[in-house]
C-alpha cells in the first residue's frame, strides 16, 4: 500500500498517485508499507540482471516508488530483507535503514520475544521515501502529525521529517528498555526472595532479549551518526543537531544496555552463590549427622562381633550401659556441633 502526500509551509495534501505528490509543489513524502507483497499481489521483489548481475527488483507499487525517485534495488533489498541498520549516502539521496523494536505481543513475562521491523528512509533534496514491510507505529504518528497540519514539521523540509521517524522509533527504544527494567528488578526480588530453576530461566531469557536490543541499538547508533556530521548533502545543517540529538540518545541506549546486562549478570551470580550456599548448609547437616553416627556404629561393630569369649557378653547390664555410652557419646557431639554452630 501507498500513501502519497506534499506539504509546504502551513498545510499538507495527500494524493492517491505517487506522480501527482512528486509534481505537487512543495516536499513530498511517500510512505511504502510492502508487507512483502506488491501492489498487484506479486512479491515485492524479483530477482532481475543489471551491469553488476542478478539482484532483486521491485515490482507493482514498490517499482513505480524506485523508478520514480531513483532509489537503488539493493538498498530496497536492505529493507525487505530485514539487513542490519545502515546508512549510505549517495548524490540522488542519503539512505537510513534502522528498525523498530518491541514485545512480541500476547507473551507471558520472561517469554517475551522482541520483535524487530525495518523501516528504509530515503532523503532526498525535496522529497522523502519510507519503506516498511508492515504497519509502522513510528511512521504512522509522524504521517498523522504533518497530516494534522503540524506547524512546525510542515515548515521544515523533507530531512526533518526523516529526522522526526528516526526519533519516534528511537524512542521506542527507551520504552522497551524501560519494560526491561521492571522485569530485571522482579527477577531480582525472586532471586532474594525465592530462587528457583524458573529464576535462572528468566534471567537467561532477559539476557537474551538485551542482546537482541544492543544488537539493533549498536549499529544504528553508528548509522544515524553518519548523517549528523554534514556529511549528507541532503540534510540542511540546521536539522543536523536534530540528529546529533538522536545520536545522543542511541548512544545513551547503548550504555543502558551494557547497564542492565551487568545487572543481569549480577543477579545470576547471586542466583548461583544461593544456590552454592544452599548446597553447602546441605552438605554440613550431612556431614553432623555422619560424623554422630560414626562412633555409634563402631561402637555397635565392636559388641557385635561374633566371639565366644567376649566378657560383656555375660554381664547383665551390657546392654544398658552400651545403650546408655552410646547416648551420652550422641549428646556430647551435638552440644559441641551447637556450640560451633554448625546445628
Amino acid at each position: 500500500m501507498i500513501h502519497a502526500m506534499s506539504y509546504t509551509d502551513g498545510e499538507a495534501a495527500t494524493f492517491e498517485e505517487v506522480t501527482a505528490a512528486a509534481e505537487a509543489p512543495g516536499t513530498t513524502w511517500v510512505w511504502v508499507n510492502a508487507a512483502d507483497r506488491g501492489g498487484d499481489g506479486d512479491p515485492a521483489v524479483r530477482e532481475g540482471e543489471t551491469d553488476v548481475g542478478r539482484v532483486p527488483q521491485p515490482t507493482g507499487e514498490l517499482a513505480t516508488v524506485t523508478e520514480r525517485f531513483d532509489i537503488h534495488p539493493l538498498h530496497v533489498e536492505d529493507v525487505l530483507g530485514d539487513a542490519r541498520p545502515k546508512s549510505e549516502l549517495l548524490d540522488e539521496y542519503a539512505f537510513l535503514l534502522v528498525k523498530g523494536a518491541r514485545f512480541r505481543v500476547g507473551e507471558t513475562t520472561f517469554l517475551e520475544e522482541i520483535r524487530t521491523r525495518p523501516v528504509g528512509v530515503f532523503v532526498g533534496d525535496d522529497w522523502l521515501v519510507t519503506v516498511t514491510v508492515d504497519s509502522d507505529d513510528a511512521v504512522e504518528a509522524v504521517w498523522n502529525r504533518l497530516e494534522g497540519a503540524d506547524r512546525r514539521a510542515l515548515a521544515r523540509g523533507a530531512d526533518f521529517a526523516g529526522y522526526l521517524v528516526v526519533d519516534r522509533i528511537v524512542d521506542g527504544y527507551f520504552r522497551l528498555l524501560e519494560e526491561l527494567e521492571d522485569d530485571i528488578e522482579t527477577v531480582e526480588d525472586r532471586v532474594i526472595e525465592a530462587p528457583d530453576p524458573d529464576t535462572l530461566a528468566a534471567i537467561n531469557e532477559l539476557r537474551r532479549e538485551l542482546l537482541s536490543v544492543r544488537r539493533v541499538v549498536w549499529p544504528t547508533r553508528d548509522a544515524v551518526n553518519a548523517l549528523s556530521r554534514g556529511d549528507a548533502d541532503q540534510i540542511a545543517e540546521s536539522t543536523e543537531k536534530y540528529y546529533r540529538d538522536v545520536y545522543d540518545h542511541l548512544v545513551q541506549l547503548v550504555e543502558l544496555t551494557e547497564t542492565y546486562r551487568d545487572l543481569t549478570a549480577g543477579a545470576r551470580d547471586i542466583y548461583l552463590n544461593t544456590l552454592s550456599q544452599s548446597t553447602n548448609e546441605v552438605m554440613r547437616r550431612l556431614t553432623v549427622v555422619a560424623t554422630i553416627v560414626l562412633p555409634l556404629t563402631f561402637v555397635a561393630g565392636v559388641f557385635g562381633m561374633n566371639f565366644e569369649s567376649m566378657p560383656e557378653l555375660g554381664w547383665p547390664y551390657a546392654y544398658h550401659t552400651a545403650m546408655l555410652g552410646m547416648g551420652g557419646i550422641a549428646l556430647v557431639l551435638v552440644a559441641y556441633f551447637r556450640r560451633e554452630g554448625w546445628l
